[in-house]
């Protein structure tokens, strides 16, 4: 895949999340990953501070 290629795929599938949706759903639909990306990174920082190598 190029450096390109993932932000296009992603803007794709973004657009058809939000195709016939309203403004409010696609607001909340935002919200809802969002979220999901601050928890996984929160669990990686987590990972990364409690691996062995850190302690």
């Amino acid at each position: 895949m190029t450096p390109c290629e993932l932000p296009m795929m992603i803007s794709a599938i973004a657009s058809c999340i939000a195709d016939g949706r309203s403004a409010d759903e696609i607001a909340l639909i935002s919200s809802i990953f969002s979220q999901l990306g601050d928890t996984l990174d929160t669990i990686a920082a987590q990972q990364a501070l409690c691996s062995p190598g850190n302690q």
